[in-house]
């Protein structure tokens, strides 16, 4: 009796305990809906169901309506690939990428280098180089438009240059040569060092130190070889991911193309994306619109893949 007497208190305090469980997980697990739900639903309603649609409107005649009822099958994307304009598009921006994205990786380095070597004020050189990536995109084009690179006679660095005794340069109104370019990809590096600098800072700071202190030891000389055979092999990682991001980001430019370049007098320079943009929303034609923005995820899928292969991104480092 004296067992059965303790016994059953003890199974009451287990129950209770089990009960206890079982409502704190429910009560974390309906907070983690709470927190996550409303992300989860956005995602899905603004990212999924758009790009199912465009999927769906791609095999589809959609011209002036987004509830088409007659199928093409793959005529809209024979269609896109056609298209002289858009192929030309997507070549010169593969040629844009293959320049814009080394640029912009040695930049950030060196600026995270600079950054990771200064000894004062390095919280406010931090802010300082961070401070553009917070800019608008429309923003910054319009400030190099209208201040830095206006017309042929106004704008800071035409009256730079005529200091020197140079001819003012037609910088957005002529091809040949093209020196629109240097306007896009100069903006482009003021917005975006900024952010792959603290990816870069990031990395460099979780460096071991042993590593430098070894080298210094076996008679490595600090510059040049430290960060070759040591600083640069440990960012591996994060250089892949920069150079990735730096791609995609590449062929999603629109902005400072659209703000920048009279789009409706010329070609030359015309994103992939503002293409689609003439087509889909000008023209009103859907069905091509979605067949070319699927072709153009496409390749950045291919190419992204293909530079992730070629850089090793994911692989183990030894």
């Amino acid at each position: 009796m004296a067992t059965t007497t303790h016994s059953v208190p003890g199974r009451a305090a287990t129950t209770a305990s089990s009960a206890h469980r079982r409502r704190g997980i429910r009560g974390r697990t309906l907070n983690f809906w709470l927190f996550v739900g409303p992300f989860l639903i956005g995602l899905f309603v603004f990212v999924y169901v758009p790009i199912g649609w465009s999927l769906w409107l791609s095999f589809h005649k959609a011209r002036g309506t987004v509830t088409p009822t007659q199928f093409v099958g793959l005529a809209n994307y024979a269609d896109m690939l056609k298209d002289g304009d858009f192929v030309h598009s997507l070549v010169i921006f593969t040629v844009f990428a293959a320049f814009a994205v080394p640029i912009t990786w040695a930049a950030s380095l060196g600026l995270a280098l600079l950054v990771h070597r200064i000894r004062f004020m390095r919280a406010f050189f931090r802010s300082v180089f961070f401070l553009p990536t917070a800019v608008s995109y429309v923003a910054a084009s319009l400030i190099w438009k209208m201040s830095l690179f206006q017309g042929l006679s106004f704008g800071l660095v035409n009256t730079v240059i005529g200091w020197f005794g140079a001819d003012p340069i037609a910088w957005l109104a002529s091809p040949d040569p093209p020196w629109y370019w240097l306007v896009i990809v100069t903006v482009r590096l003021w917005l975006q060092c900024g952010f792959y600098m603290i990816l870069f800072l990031a990395a460099l700071q979780n460096i071991p130190k042993e590593l430098y202190e070894a080298a210094s030891i076996d008679g490595a000389k600090s510059g040049w070889q430290t960060f070759r055979h040591i600083t640069l092999p440990q960012l591996r990682a994060t250089s892949v991911a920069v150079i990735l991001l730096l791609l995609i980001a590449a062929y999603q430019a629109f902005d400072e193309f659209y703000n920048l370049l009279d789009q409706g007098k010329t070609s030359w320079g015309r994103t992939p994306l503002i293409y689609l943009y003439k087509v889909a929303l000008g023209d009103q034609d859907y069905g091509h619109g979605s067949a070319g923005a699927l072709l153009l995820a496409l390749l950045i899928c291919v190419v992204t893949l293909l530079q992730g292969r070629l850089l090793g991104f994911g692989r183990s480092h030894d």
